[in-house]
């Protein structure tokens, strides 16, 4: 199943409008982001499942793969871990999309 959620990420004062895209398959277990971002946005792989895993049942043992779009805008810092869990929860048929 895949879910997106729609966000906003800050380059100084300005605003721009970006999209975290998630998708599950039923493949070998793996925690994948993609786009262009920084150490604390891939360090989200680790931080997302375990804080879902404390507040509810873990995730399923399948291939997650995460897109940060558009791709050839950089991403920084932790604020992406909201929007990276929101889809996640809404392609696992946790929440709505």
């Amino acid at each position: 199943m895949a879910a997106r959620v729609s966000t906003a990420a800050y380059l100084g004062l300005e605003a721009r409008a970006e999209e975290v895209q998630c998708q599950i398959t039923p493949a070998l277990p793996a925690f994948r982001v993609v786009g262009l971002q920084d150490k604390a946005v891939g360090e989200s792989r680790e931080r997302v499942p375990s804080t879902l895993a404390a507040l509810g049942p873990p995730l399923p043992p399948k291939r997650i793969t995460v897109n940060l779009s558009p791709a050839d805008l950089p991403k920084e810092g932790s604020h992406w871990d909201l929007p990276i869990a929101l889809a996640l929860l809404a392609a696992g048929g946790r929440g709505r999309s």
